[in-house]
Order: structure tokens, then C-alpha cells, then sequence
């Protein structure tokens, strides 16, 4: 397993790889040394992260693999169709996945994301509109909302 700590505007993101897949993006909330990546598929994350966050780019080419069940892959693989600078609620998610009443195990799942902004858990708000259920903090999942809202040119939040 190779990682490295990439600074972003959310913070110090760790980034790892493993038999040639990035397996997880996740937001530390203390200081780390923020090395220069060593493996060409760590380079190329930390150059579509730099792209994703300079507003340039919307979707990610990168070969992902996080560990989970059946049903988690199958909430993740839902969150990749949300569209850059939509959001939707955890309701319209259990409908997708034609799960109505498993809005918790789904919320749950999506907890569960190892790969913070590739995969856009950050995407999925309340019913009311409200940002709720972000490990990382609300305060990163408001900012990456508005990020997108801004290269967008949308004054507010739009859904699927």
C-alpha cells in the first residue's frame, strides 16, 4: 500500500493506493507532512484533485476499489450518478436504489465511502434541504456543495 497527504482547501486529504487502485480520499483533522505522491496513480489522483478543486473538473478517470458488501458497493455505485453540482435527498437515493424504506441502512452506507469527492457521498442532503450525515464534517460537505454551485453558476442547490 502506497498513501500520500495532499493539501486542499478541506484540509490535509489522505489518499491511498493498493494493486493499482485508489481505495480510499479521506479528510484528516490534524497536521500531517504533505509529501509529493510517488506512484504515477497517485500523481494522476492528486492532479484531478488539484482540477476538481481549480473548478476544471467534473468527473474522475481513476481506478477505484473500496472494500464493502453487496449493498454498500451497490449505494456507491448509485452516489457516482449524481451529477457535479446536484444534489439529492436520502428519500430520492432509497427510491433509486427501489429501497423506500431503507433510508438508514442507505445513510449508513454512504458513511461508509472511503472516497470522499471521487465518490459523492458529499452530494446526498436531507429531505428538508438540509446538510446532514457527513463524517468529514458538515462544514466540508457545505463547502464542497458551494464549490460546485459556484463553477456551476448556480446561486443555490439544485436536485437530480
Amino acid at each position: 500500500m502506497q498513501a500520500v497527504c495532499y493539501k486542499s482547501p478541506i484540509g490535509i486529504l489522505r489518499i491511498t493506493e493498493e494493486d493499482d487502485f485508489i481505495t480510499s480520499i479521506y479528510a484528516l483533522d490534524e497536521e500531517h507532512d504533505v509529501l509529493s505522491p510517488e506512484t504515477p496513480l497517485l500523481k494522476k489522483a492528486v492532479k484531478q484533485l488539484d482540477e476538481y478543486f481549480e473548478g476544471t473538473r467534473k468527473d474522475f478517470d481513476l481506478p477505484l476499489k473500496q472494500q464493502g458488501s453487496g449493498f454498500q458497493q451497490g449505494v456507491w455505485n448509485e452516489l457516482s450518478r449524481i451529477g457535479y453540482g446536484k444534489t439529492i435527498s436520502y428519500l430520492q437515493q432509497s427510491k433509486f436504489l427501489n429501497n423506500p424504506l431503507g433510508i438508514r441502512a442507505i445513510a449508513s452506507a454512504n458513511g461508509k465511502n472511503h472516497l470522499l469527492i471521487v465518490v459523492p457521498c458529499h452530494r446526498v442532503i436531507g429531505t428538508d434541504g438540509s446538510l446532514t450525515g457527513f463524517g468529514c464534517g458538515i462544514w466540508r460537505k457545505k463547502w464542497l456543495l458551494e464549490h460546485e454551485q459556484r463553477v456551476m453558476g448556480v446561486g443555490q442547490m439544485t436536485m437530480f
